[in-house]
Parts: structure tokens; C-alpha cells; sequence
């Protein structure tokens, strides 16, 4: 039986748990947090930097959310094309995969974390800069997605694109100028496979640190 060791709310964790909901694959889903002191201590054995998610399958162990979802792709396939068969499309999809990765989630965590760190007097450095990269990565997205066509859902880029642009635009709102990356979040969000991860995480969204907005 495979396992998945992460938490509802985190946008990594996300990233592991759509690819299997959308293959309906068996697993057990291992809760890190204080009253599951037991999976935190196995994630910090498990990962380099005690992070999650961990994914394990029998006695192997797989580390980082990108390579969760190559794993179950090759070990674990379903109806769902988590990598394009392809080569130039999959190429493609791990292209943005690390888009989403770099400079979505990363930039969108720059403010995060600020909000973590002072909660009542946020690095304002730190919380421009991140939204400028988003800024700067909406438009770059956007310029892709006018000339070009993502790979079906549910893929790689779906698994890494959901989460991401989800908790992004909580952080700074995609631009009316953006109007394909918009519909695209929309899209990704009414997937049944992205839904579940949503409403899982409903529960805890008073922890997200600037605040969560009342939609979504």
C-alpha cells in the first residue's frame, strides 16, 4: 500500500495527492502534524530537509512533490496521462512544471513566509518582491498560453499549476490583462481530482498568514 505523508493545506502536498485522486489509486494518507507526532518524526528521517510530502510504496521511499508524480506515472499509471507519452510534449510539461515550481509557488511563498517570520510587520522587501515575481510570471504564462496548447488533464502541469496558481492568487490576484491564466485557475479548480484537495483544506484556511480572502 502506498503511503503519502504531507498536510491538507500545504500547496505541496497538493501537488502528490492530485494525481492520486485523479487515478483513484489506493493509498493511506499520514497526517504531519502535532498530533501525528510519529509521521513528522519519519519525514524528518526521510527527507533531506525534513520536508514534505514523502511518498512510500512497499520499501521504497520517494522524496519531492515533481518526483512523487514521475513515480506514480511510471509505477502507479492510471486514466490520467501525468506524463505526455510524447517526448516534445513531455519536455513541455516539465518546462512548466518548474515555471510553476520557481516562480509561482516560490514567489507566492516569499510572502508567506514574511507574514510567518513578523505577522504584525511583514518584510515589505520581502512581500513586493514576491508579488512582482508573480507578477512577472502571470505575464510570462500568459504570453505561453497564447500560443501554445497545455497537455491534457490531469498531467504534471495540472499537478503543479492547481496548487500553485491557487494560493498565488490569494496572494496577488491574476490581472485582468491575464485573462487566459485566470480562466486556466478556474478550469484546474473545477477538476474533480483538484476539488477534493480544496475542500479537504477548507478547515484550516484561518492559518494562512496574510489571510485568507472569503472566496474560493
Amino acid at each position: 500500500m502506498l503511503a503519502l505523508y504531507g498536510h491538507p493545506f500545504s500547496s505541496y502536498t497538493w501537488k502528490a495527492l492530485i494525481p492520486l485522486y485523479a487515478n483513484d489509486t489506493p493509498f493511506e494518507f499520514r497526517e504531519v502534524s502535532p498530533d501525528h507526532a510519529e509521521n513528522g518524526a519519519f519525514v524528518q528521517a526521510a527527507h533531506p530537509a525534513g520536508k514534505f510530502p514523502v511518498l512510500t510504496d512497499g520499501g521504497v521511499t520517494v522524496v519531492e512533490a515533481t518526483s512523487i508524480v514521475e513515480y506514480l506515472a511510471l509505477h502507479h499509471p492510471g486514466p490520467a496521462p501525468l506524463i505526455p507519452p510524447e517526448p516534445a510534449l513531455a519536455a513541455s510539461a516539465r518546462m512548466l512544471d518548474r515555471v510553476f515550481d520557481n516562480y509561482v509557488m516560490a514567489s507566492m511563498q516569499r510572502v508567506v513566509f514574511a507574514y510567518i517570520a513578523a505577522p504584525d510587520s511583514p518584510d515589505s522587501g520581502e512581500v513586493s518582491a514576491g508579488k512582482e515575481g508573480l507578477m512577472r510570471a502571470y505575464d510570462w504564462l500568459e504570453s505561453w498560453l497564447s500560443v501554445n496548447v497545455l497537455t491534457p488533464h490531469v498531467s504534471l502541469v495540472t499537478c503543479a499549476a492547481a496548487p500553485s496558481l491557487f494560493y498565488a492568487d490569494w496572494v496577488q490576484p491574476i490581472p485582468e490583462h491575464c485573462p487566459q491564466l485566470g480562466a486556466l485557475r478556474a478550469e484546474l479548480l473545477a477538476l474533480p481530482a483538484v476539488s477534493r484537495c480544496v475542500e479537504d483544506a477548507r478547515p484550516y484556511r484561518a492559518y494562512f498568514p496574510p489571510g485568507a480572502p472569503d472566496r474560493d
